[in-house]
């Protein structure tokens, strides 16, 4: 089995190569039918624990909480099913209510 072990380290000093020192993602927002670095995504820690902001180009959000439990990240407020699936290159594909946005993660073996 695999497990997620850490994922979008940005608010530490640089950045893992996926994501440009920008912090701009691979996404592909509901309705176009390409992936294409036209996301934002930015980390920050609260108290429920490390959350994602991305931003997408229609300017709307989805907000991502990351897991301890190694399963990568969940909608932050639980409403919608998040999907996750590992791809090459130390990478997540998340689909989250008709967008996916891949995400850089370090991909561990259990």
């Amino acid at each position: 089995m695999r497990r997620l072990a850490f994922l979008v380290p940005l608010a530490s000093c640089g950045s893992p190569p996926a994501v440009a020192p920008d912090h701009w993602i691979d996404c592909r927002p509901q309705g176009e039918a390409a992936f294409a670095r036209a996301c934002t995504v930015e980390a920050f820690d609260s108290d429920d624990g490390r959350l994602l902001t991305i931003r997408k180009p229609d300017g709307g959000f989805r907000r991502l909480r990351v897991t301890t439990d190694g399963s990568g990240v969940v909608a932050a407020d639980g409403a919608e099913r998040t999907r996750v699936a590992i791809l090459p290159g130390n990478l997540i594909e998340v689909e989250i209510g008709g967008d996916a946005f891949r995400l850089p993660a370090q991909v561990r073996a259990r």
